[in-house]
C-alpha cells in the first residue's frame, strides 16, 4: 500500500472514530428526552411547540419548529431558537439533556422566575444565549462564568437586579454583553471587550464605565460640633487609607513585577541562550542568536505582543540597526525536532510575492520560534472592522487590489506550490498588509504543526478555526480540511470587503436576525434583495457594477455543497478579471497540473498534513 493511500485510510479511520464517539456520547436518544423535557415544562399558548415525536429516525426531530441540527440527518441539537412563540412558564427544564447545543434563543417571551443557579451545567457548550425580553427575576448566576465558550449574552429587558457579577469578565471570548433595562445596581466590571451605554443602560442602580462614575453618598450636617468631629474623622481616615493604600501599591506593584517575570519566564529559563542560533533563509538577512531576539523583544515581554491566535503569540521585534521584524512563538507542537527542521525547510522554501515571507527559525529546548518579516499595515480584518475616526474609509480599488492578491497567493498554494498546501485557517486576520498595501497571507502550512485532534475538533468547539463565520458547513459532519473549505473560507473575506460587515455580527440586518454574514446573504439572494448588501460607503462612485460581479464571485464560494464552488484557481481568475483595467497584476505564475487528478491532489494534500 502506497504511503499517500495509508494516510488516506489513517485519516478516514480517524474521521469515523470521532463520529461515532460523539454519536455514543451524544446519542438520539438524549436529545429527543431534551425536547420532550422542554415542550412539558413550558405553557404553550399559541401551540408554538407542537412537537410531535412519533417518527424516532435520524433527523426526524431537525424538522421540528425552532430546532436546528448539527446535521439534516442527525438528531443532534446544534441551536434551539424559540424566539417570539409566546411561551410562558419557569426556565425550560431538561436542557441538560442536549448535550452537544451551543446556541440557545428565549428571546421575546414571557418567560419569569429565576435563571438557573446551575446553568453552566444545563448548557455546557454554549457560545450564545439570548434570554432577552422576558420576565426573569433574580440576580445574574455567577455560574454563568464557567460557560467558558461563551461569545454572546443578552439579558436586556427582564427584571434581574443586583451587580453584574465580576466573574462574567473573565470570559475572554465575550464578544457582546447585553444587560439593559433592568434593575440592576453596582459598578460595571472591566471587560476585555469594551461595552457600550446601550449596552448596560436604563438600570438606574448602575455606575463605572461607559456610565457615570460610582460616587459614595455623603450627608451633611447643620451642627459644627458634628462637621468638626467628621472633619478630624475624615483626616484620621485619610492617613490610615493612605499607609494602606501606599502598602497595598506597593504590594500590587511586585505582584505585577512577578506576573511580568512569570509571563516570559519561558524565555529567560533557557540555558544557554546567547549561544543558541536563529537559522535564517535568506542570505540578505544578518545573522541572529535568540539573545539578539531577547533584546528586540525586551525579553519577550507583553508590550511587545502584537497578535495572538490558534497557532501562538506574535512579538514584534526591533534589532539595534532598526530593523523591524515578527517573532511567532509557537504552541507545543507533538513533532520531533528532526521533523520540525523538516517541516522548517519546507515552509522556508515556499516563496511568493503574496505569503508573508518565513526568514528563518530558533529551537531553544522545548521553544519553536518563528521569523517574519513585520507588515506595518497590520491585518485587513483591523483595516475594515476596526472604525477608528482617523482611518480613511478604504476604498474600492484597494479592497479589489486586495482581494485579487489574496486569491493568488491562495490559489499557488492550493495548485503550483510543491508540496502543495492546505491553509485550513483563511480569514481576514491572517491576510497581513505591508508598507503598500500589497496582500501577504500568513500561518500557511502552521496547521501541521498543530496535533492533529486540536487542528480538528478542539479547534472548532472553541470558535478559533478560523475564527466564527469561517468555517464550511461541511468541516462539522467530516473533520477534514479541503481545498474547498479553503475557498469557503475565503469567499467569507470577499464578503467581509464588498458588504463591510464582520462575518458573525451584520450590522444592516434587523435586529432580530441573529445569523452569520453568510446566512444574511443568503437571506439577501433568497428575497432578491442582494444589492442591499453592498457597503453604502462604496456605492454611486461609478464601480456599481464591479460590486455586484465582485458579490457573485463571493457568493459561489460560500455554497453549501463544496462541489458547487469554484476553485481557488478560478476564484483568482473571477476577481482578476473584474479588475482588469486596473493592472493590478503582472504575469501569471500560477499554473495547474494536468496530469494530476481531483484524487491525486487531494492525496498530496493529506500526505503534506
Amino acid at each position: 500500500m502506497s504511503r499517500a493511500m495509508a494516510s488516506k485510510v489513517l485519516v478516514m479511520v480517524f474521521s469515523v472514530v470521532v463520529l461515532f464517539l460523539i454519536r455514543a456520547c451524544h446519542g438520539t436518544e438524549t436529545d429527543l428526552l431534551c425536547l420532550k423535557l422542554v415542550q412539558s415544562s413550558v405553557r404553550d399558548p399559541a401551540n408554538n411547540l407542537a412537537w410531535v415525536f412519533d417518527n424516532r429516525t435520524e433527523g426526524s426531530i431537525c424538522k421540528l419548529n425552532g430546532v436546528e441540527c448539527w446535521h439534516p440527518d442527525e438528531n443532534r441539537v446544534l441551536n434551539l431558537r424559540l424566539s417570539n412563540m409566546g411561551l410562558e412558564g419557569n426556565f425550560p427544564n431538561g436542557l441538560e439533556n442536549c448535550s452537544s447545543m451551543t446556541g440557545l434563543d428565549l428571546s421575546n417571551n414571557n418567560f419569569s422566575g429565576q435563571i438557573p443557579t446551575d446553568i453552566d451545567q444545563k448548557l455546557k457548550f454554549v457560545t450564545s444565549l439570548d434570554l432577552s425580553y422576558n420576565k426573569f427575576s433574580g440576580v445574574i448566576p455567577v455560574s454563568l462564568s464557567n460557560c467558558s465558550y461563551l461569545n454572546l449574552l443578552n439579558l436586556q429587558h427582564n427584571n434581574l437586579s443586583g451587580p453584574i457579577p465580576w466573574q462574567l469578565s473573565r470570559l475572554n471570548r465575550l464578544s457582546t454583553l447585553n444587560v439593559a433595562d433592568n434593575s440592576l445596581s453596582g459598578e460595571i466590571p472591566l471587560f476585555v471587550n469594551n461595552i457600550s451605554t446601550h449596552d448596560v443602560g436604563n438600570n438606574p442602580g448602575l455606575c463605572g464605565n461607559p456610565l457615570a462614575a460610582c460616587q459614595a453618598s455623603q450627608k451633611k450636617s447643620s451642627s459644627g460640633v458634628i462637621i468638626g468631629a467628621a472633619i478630624g474623622g475624615l483626616l484620621f481616615a485619610i492617613l490610615v487609607i493612605g499607609v494602606i493604600f501606599f502598602f497595598f501599591c506597593r504590594k500590587v506593584a511586585i505582584k505585577r513585577k512577578q506576573k511580568e517575570v512569570e509571563e516570559n519566564i519561558w524565555a529567560k529559563n533557557i540555558k544557554g541562550g546567547k549561544t543558541i542560533k536563529v537559522s535564517m533563509f535568506e542570505k540578505s538577512v544578518s545573522k541572529m542568536k535568540f539573545s539578539d531576539l531577547m533584546k528586540a523583544t525586551n525579553e519577550f515581554s507583553k508590550e511587545n505582543i502584537i497578535g495572538t491566535g490558534r497557532t501562538g503569540t506574535i512579538y514584534r521585534a526591533v534589532l539595534p540597526e532598526g530593523s523591524v521584524y515578527a517573532v511567532k512563538r509557537l504552541l507545543e507542537t507533538k513533532h520531533s525536532e528532526k521533523q520540525f527542521i523538516s517541516e522548517m525547510a519546507t515552509l522556508g522554501s515556499v516563496k511568493h510575492q503574496n505569503l508573508v515571507p518565513l526568514l528563518g527559525f530558533c529551537i531553544a529546548k522545548n521553544e519553536r520560534l518563528l521569523v517574519y518579516k513585520d507588515m506595518p499595515n497590520g491585518t485587513l480584518h483591523d483595516q475594515l472592522h476596526k472604525g477608528d475616526i482617523e482611518r480613511p474609509v478604504m476604498e474600492w480599488p484597494m479592497r479589489l487590489r486586495i482581494s485579487i492578491g489574496a486569491a493568488k497567493g491562495l490559489a499557488w498554494l492550493h495548485h503550483s506550490c510543491n508540496p502543495r498546501i492546505i491553509h485550513r485557517n483563511i480569514s481576514s486576520k491572517c491576510i497581513l498588509l505591508d508598507e503598500d498595501f500589497e496582500p501577504k497571507i500568513s500561518n500557511f502550512g502552521l496547521a501541521r504543526l498543530m496535533n492533529p485532534i486540536d487542528t480538528h475538533l478542539s479547534t472548532f468547539v472553541n470558535g478559533e478555526f478560523g475564527d466564527l463565520g469561517y468555517v464550511a458547513p461541511e468541516y462539522t459532519r467530516t473533520l477534514v480540511a479541503t481545498p474547498k473549505g479553503d475557498v469557503y473560507s475565503f469567499g467569507v473575506v470577499l464578503l467581509e470587503l464588498v458588504t463591510g460587515e464582520k462575518p458573525t455580527h451584520v450590522s444592516k440586518a434587523p435586529e432580530d436576525f441573529k445569523g452569520s454574514l453568510v446566512e444574511w446573504i443568503q437571506y439577501l439572494s433568497e428575497n432578491s434583495l442582494l444589492p442591499n448588501a453592498i457597503d453604502t460607503s462604496l456605492i454611486g462612485k461609478e464601480h456599481d457594477t464591479e460590486l455586484l460581479q465582485f458579490l457573485k464571485v463571493a457568493c459561489s464560494c460560500v455554497l453549501s455543497a463544496p462541489k458547487e464552488r469554484p476553485s481557488m484557481f478560478e476564484v483568482y481568475q473571477f476577481v482578476r478579471a473584474i479588475g482588469e483595467h486596473y493592472h493590478f497584476t503582472a504575469d501569471d505564475d500560477i499554473y495547474l497540473q494536468p496530469e494530476s487528478t481531483e484524487a491525486d491532489y487531494l492525496d498530496e494534500l493529506i500526505v503534506a498534513q
